[in-house]
């Protein structure tokens, strides 16, 4: 199967993210595997193997990325993929190996860039793989206190991460995406054995990778699922992280790790797809609740004061007549907003209303992905508000004041416009099989 340049890629990182999954899932999706050999071949790193294949993980089966290089099992019993992958690569390993230059398994950071630097690859898988590696040892390096190019630690320089870096990068680089997308990784929970003794999940690298690139995580599930090559990846690759956009999908991939989880199937699935319309911006996974009752206040007030909230960053504001004491009829006002931007609606709320006090409560939501299309109709072209769930539509709403403009202008009922726009919206909706 091949996946034509130019489409939307998302990642859905429900049971973690690693190198080895992110590789195994991008082929999955379409990328020849020869692209993903032939970059890793470049690197010209005597000994270094790769090979795909097909892993069961719980009712469902992913392809695997296998690296293999001379002394492997010799190597602490060294495991890719989930479970006991990244973090031995801090580990000390008594058996040394030897690439064609003579360097030997312990490069540092600086070895790595030569290694990209002499390699025969592609200029841009070169610069992507490159700055994968570069946010890898920054971090490494601030966590230990010593200078970028001295990192040494195998997180950047073993095998198999010079193999997952590489074939990421030139996977993604064949795949050419107009944007990439991501749900937020899960990193798991626990705690998780490196070199320098055990440390909570996410491990000191993966979270000052997520910190940096302010990546929202989930923290849920067994063990550490977002290694520091995959928070690396993410905060290389991803515009931005939220669910799946309204669009029609192309392929889908699905990259198993190694560790069996009893929660959940081990993969990473990868979406490519053509995005409907121009995405909205990713809705905040949390608000503040702001209320007030107000009963001194004139009802004539009350359009203005959601004016005013609305323009301070209130997503959605309502009123309802309540009785206080003693029988006082009052209005309850609400606001919903983000946490960025509450302190400026609370400011709104006590400038535009006489009330003295504010209730407020923090509230998770969930948001379907929106996006925004034009349809034709014979009064002119409506914007539609696309709504999807798993990157299916399944709401397609003409924007009332487009459909009052082109009334007014066109001298009919807005609900006549409104019914032209929602008969081609449904054009955007996917085709339902009638069932018998």
């Amino acid at each position: 199967m091949t996946v034509r340049p130019g489409l939307h890629l998302h990642f859905e990182p429900t049971s973690g993210i690693a190198g080895d999954m992110a590789v195994a899932a991008l082929v999955d999706l379409g990328v020849p595997a020869s692209v993903v050999a032939g970059a890793i071949a470049a690197m010209r790193v005597r000994g270094l193997r790769v090979r795909f294949g097909r892993r069961r993980q719980g009712a469902f089966v992913g392809k695997s990325f296998d690296v293999d290089w001379p002394g492997r099992t010799r190597a602490h019993g060294h495991t890719h993929g989930h479970g006991a992958h990244d973090h031995d690569h801090d580990s000390d390993h008594h058996d040394h190996d030897h690439d064609e230059h003579g360097h030997d398994e312990h490069r540092d950071y600086a070895e790595v860039k030569r290694l990209l630097a002499r390699a025969r690859l592609d200029a841009d898988v070169r610069a992507l793989a490159g700055d994968i590696f570069a946010r890898i040892a920054d971090v490494e390096a601030k966590l230990h206190g010593v200078r970028v190019d001295r990192v040494a630690f195998h997180e950047v320089g073993a095998y198999d991460s010079i193999a997952d870096v590489v074939g990421v990068a030139a996977a993604v680089v064949h795949l050419a995406p107009a944007s990439i997308g991501s749900l937020p990784p899960v990193v798991g929970s626990g705690r998780v054995r490196t070199a320098h003794g055990p440390v909570p999940v996410p491990a000191p690298a993966t979270a000052a990778l997520l910190m940096s690139e302010r990546i929202p995580m989930l923290s849920e599930g067994e063990g550490e699922l977002t290694t520091p090559t995959g928070a690396a990846i993410l905060a290389a690759l991803v515009d931005g992280f939220g669910p799946l956009p309204p669009m029609r999908m192309a392929a889908i991939g699905y990259g198993a790790g190694t560790k069996t989880l009893h929660d959940r199937p081990n993969l990473l699935r990868a979406v490519a797809g053509e995005v409907l319309g121009i995405p909205d911006a990713a809705a905040s996974p949390q608000v503040v609740l702001l209320e007030a009752n107000v009963d001194d206040m004139s009802p004539q007030l009350m359009a203005p004061l959601a004016d005013a909230l609305t323009d301070a960053g209130a997503v959605d504001v309502w009123s309802a007549p309540i009785l206080m004491k003693k029988g006082r009829p009052a209005l309850q006002v609400s606001a919903l907003a983000p946490p960025d931007v509450a302190a400026a609606v609370e400011h709104a709320f006590f400038l535009h209303s006489t009330t003295l006090g504010l209730r407020r409560r923090v509230l998770d939501r969930v948001v379907l992905a929106r996006s925004f299309a034009k349809v034709a109709t014979s009064y002119g072209p409506v914007r539609v508000k696309l709504a999807a769930l798993a990157g299916e539509v399944v709401g397609a709403h003409p924007e009332y004041e487009d459909c009052r403009k082109l009334a007014a202008r066109t001298r009919v009922p807005v609900r006549e416009v409104i019914a032209a726009a929602a008969a081609a919206a449904r054009g955007l909706l996917p085709r339902r099989k009638r069932t018998s």
